[in-house]
């Protein structure tokens, strides 16, 4: 008998289709992408992401397509500005952090990280495949997202708390947490 497969329940919508078969779960390395994941996934705090990837665009946009050098150098009239875009979540400490973070992205860069093996190196280098069939059983959190947590907000990061950090490993595929039932799950390829 074969097994009848169908996408993630939270993936509804043209938006969120195309979103869940083309970026959730799939391994990600290139530090450019990790590091506006990272500040993304800091936005969608107490909101659902859906919002956060409908306003995505604008975030490039008015973040200097998350270049961490450039948005480390960005001034406070500038922040200031970003609260005025509806276009943007207007939180100013979320937008604040994603300053902040740009400013610690580059700082741990200019010391030597490697922020794409040390943010992998918390799933042990490569993607942990997790079998869950129903939603219900995906943790919010986990031991290496409270570790990641930890880590980064000793290294100067702002909104990166460990529900936070397990929704960026989920995104960028350091856990692949596709139910088994979905045509994505790697024991479906």
């Amino acid at each position: 008998m074969t097994k009848h497969l169908e996408t993630c329940p939270w993936a509804q919508g043209e938006l969120y289709v195309e979103y869940h078969d083309t970026e959730w779960g799939h391994p990600c390395y290139d530090d450019h992408r990790l590091f506006e994941k990272l500040c993304l996934e800091g936005q969608q705090a107490g909101l659902s992401w859906i919002t956060v990837l409908k306003k995505r665009p604008n975030y490039r946009q008015r973040f200097y397509n998350f270049d961490p050098a450039m948005v480390a150098a960005m001034t406070d009239d500038e922040i200031e500005d970003c609260l005025l875009d509806a276009g943007l979540i207007r939180h100013r400490g979320k937008l604040e952090a994603i300053r902040k973070n740009a400013r610690a992205w580059v700082a741990a860069q200019k010391e030597g990280l490697n922020w794409s093996e040390w943010l992998w190196s918390f799933v042990g280098g490569s993607p942990v495949i997790n079998r869950y069939a129903e939603l219900k059983d995906c943790p919010a959190q986990t031991e290496e997202s409270k570790a990641m947590s930890k880590a980064l907000k000793k290294l100067g990061f702002g909104f990166v708390g460990p529900t936070t950090c397990y929704a960026f490993m989920q995104s960028m595929g350091m856990v692949n947490d596709h139910l088994t039932n979905c045509p994505i799950h790697p024991d479906n390829a």
